[in-house]
């Protein structure tokens, strides 16, 4: 039988749900996805001085900080189910790093670890920023903003990974033109 025969033939049984998470198996495969269909916008930013705008958490399931980019969940407030994705991915820019953006571009759809997780997150470009606070997030999120100039990032990840820092996949997205040198 096939993958997909299997999928087909198996139903999908949650397991457990939490107000964010929720534990999935469907055959012998286990999965989490977002509860209520929940997505995520993540935001690529760079400022008039051509410095790539990241964020750095202390992230629980790592048990570390990391490096990533301005991210955040669409309509997950109270209230929120039906926000607009670009809406929530300005919303979050400005909560998390303190910039404003006169317009997002969404870049699609993507996922970032789907032998795991069912989670998508909608990518947007951020254009003609504004500074207007200094960010941090939200209380208890304890965003640190950093501007890493574009020809750097590939010296500034190192150095946080060396630091003992965690990377989100993200990162490689930045990062490939340097690898993709011959």
């Amino acid at each position: 039988m096939s993958l997909e025969d299997e999928y087909a033939a198996d139903p999908e049984v949650t397991q457990w749900q939490g107000r964010f998470i929720t534990a999935k198996t469907r055959g012998r495969w286990e999965y989490v996805s977002r509860a209520r269909g929940i997505k995520a916008a993540v935001i690529l930013a760079f400022t008039p001085d051509d410095e790539v705008v990241l964020v750095e958490q202390f992230r629980i399931p790592l048990g570390k900080p990391c490096i990533e980019l301005p991210a955040g969940l669409i309509g997950d407030d109270d209230g929120g189910e039906g926000e607009d994705g670009a809406t929530a991915a300005a919303r979050e820019l400005e909560e998390e790093t303190g910039y404003r953006a006169a317009r997002m571009e969404d870049m699609g759809e993507f996922y970032s670890s789907p032998g795991m997780v069912s989670e998508a997150f909608t990518l947007f470009r951020a254009y003609d920023l504004t500074r207007v606070s200094a960010g941090g997030g939200v209380q208890g999120e304890g965003i640190t903003v950093h501007h890493v100039p574009r020809a750097g990032i590939a010296d500034f990840i190192a150095a946080k990974r060396a630091e003992g820092y965690g990377i989100d996949v993200r990162m490689l997205m930045l990062l490939s033109p340097e690898w993709l040198k011959a």
